[in-house]
């Protein structure tokens, strides 16, 4: 009995040991993996959240749960002091900070709660970052290094790519995160879509796009929570997400920054893509942190197939 349960946990590959034996340089591992502990510090926090409006609203307008500052708080100060981060960049905060000694290699991105606001719904919501070796505005190429995203369901997992490929791993009951799938691999053509924005405020190109979606079957997946709707599509291996320009919002809703880049460079990783009906989403300048992009982001087929309804 007692060498079976040995066996069983020499087949299990952790975070940190399959950074390592992928080759993924240090420095990046140990910052990686830290963001990955403050995962479990928003878990925690989340469930011990009252759901209660703070008062406040954050400086987009958006009504703000405290749930929103507290992760921002928690990912900050665990930030502030890793020795591996000289900016950090978040949609709580009005500017980028330098953290620590300002001598870090890395400038990170992050959306500490994505979808806050289905908390008291019960639905899943999540946590983005971008890991960026370069400085990150005025910038017309990617400059990332990794990315993941943490979505806090009936399962906490989280799927990062370092350039070499998207990896999904699930937090065990021994607070480990342990690998699930390696090399997530997109089909070339999915069978869902999660189209953002009111019908009514789409303009003509993106409606004709999702009525042909519509006849040609495609079933509709759409939760207001762009992390679970991001992971459905990579773990069912298929499918699009999409928020475009609307009538009133050109630019669309999706921050390119926090949101748009990192999930993009996870897609690409698996083998999909992510446009904004035009040019590649990490080929966009970002202008400034407050830089909205329309996306479609998904399998290759359906990505490919939205650029032709929007010439």
């Amino acid at each position: 009995m007692g060498e079976g349960i040995n066996d069983y946990t020499k087949n299990i590959v952790d975070l940190r040991r399959h950074m390592w034996m992928a080759g993924v340089e240090e420095e990046l591992r140990r910052l990686i993996w830290q963001i990955a502990v403050v995962g479990k510090y928003i878990s925690a926090k989340i469930h011990e959240a009252n759901r209660k409006l703070a008062g406040f609203k954050n400086i987009y307008g958006e009504d703000q749960l405290s749930l929103d500052r507290a992760a921002d708080e928690i990912m900050k100060n665990q930030l502030q002091y890793s020795g591996f981060v000289r900016e950090y960049a978040s949609e709580e905060l009005r500017e980028i900070v330098k953290t620590g000694s300002g001598r870090g290699k890395y400038i990170v991105a992050a959306d500490p709660l994505d979808g806050s606001s289905l908390v008291e719904t019960n639905l899943a919501i999540g946590t983005i970052i971008g890991i960026h070796k370069e400085a990150i505005l005025d910038k017309g190429r990617n400059t990332m290094a990794a990315a993941l995203y943490i979505t806090y369901g009936p399962l906490i997992t989280m799927i990062y790519s370092a350039g070499k490929g998207a990896h999904e791993f699930v937090l065990n009951r021994e607070g480990e995160y342990v690998l699930a799938q390696e090399n997530i691999v997109m089909k070339e053509k999915g069978s869902i879509f999660s189209p953002g924005g009111l019908r009514r405020d789409w303009l003509p190109g993106h409606q004709k796009f999702v009525e042909h979606l519509e006849k040609e079957g495609y079933k509709l997946r759409y939760s207001g929570g762009f992390v679970p709707d991001i992971n459905q599509v990579l773990i069912k291996r298929g499918g699009l997400f999409t928020y475009p320009a609307l009538l009133k919002s050109p630019r669309g809703k999706l921050r390119l920054l926090f949101e748009l880049q990192p999930m993009a460079f996870i897609m690409e990783q698996a083998g999909g893509m992510a446009t904004d009906g035009k040019d590649d989403i990490l080929s966009l300048k970002v202008e400034n942190i407050n830089h909205c992009s329309p996306v479609y982001i998904g399998s290759r087929a359906e990505v490919e197939l939205a650029k032709q309804f929007l010439v």
